[in-house]
């Protein structure tokens, strides 16, 4: 299938977020660093007071790149988000975490929630 040909590596794609958050002053930290080729990506959204979501990085029925919540469409706490991300990091000692620290909702996901 085309898309596989053309999947970024996981590695890249940590990286340019980075550097899109550092453009856009919005804070991120690569919690966990997972395999550079093919790791799955676990992203936290940290909304500040009003809570936090975790997404997944998977991938549609038509092969595009989309997100998926770990826990609900609903912000949760950060102990629940903790505990997740705890359970995933047992599962998949390959993924990568990444944390963005965005309250005012600046930070744009590359691709739809599925």
């Amino acid at each position: 299938m085309l898309w596989e040909t053309s999947k970024i590596k996981a590695s890249l794609w940590v990286q340019a977020q980075i550097r899109l958050c550092d453009l856009n002053f919005i804070p991120i930290m690569v919690r966990q660093k997972g395999d550079p080729d093919c790791g799955a990506i676990l992203l936290k959204l940290d909304r500040g007071k009003t809570g936090c979501c975790v997404l997944s990085q998977v991938r549609g029925l038509d092969g595009k790149p989309g997100w998926m919540y770990g826990c609900g469409t609903k912000l949760i706490g950060d102990i629940e988000a903790e505990y997740y991300i705890k359970r995933q990091i047992d599962r998949d000692p390959d993924l990568w975490v990444v944390e963005i620290e965005d309250p005012k909702g600046r930070y744009e996901l590359d691709g739809d929630i599925i």
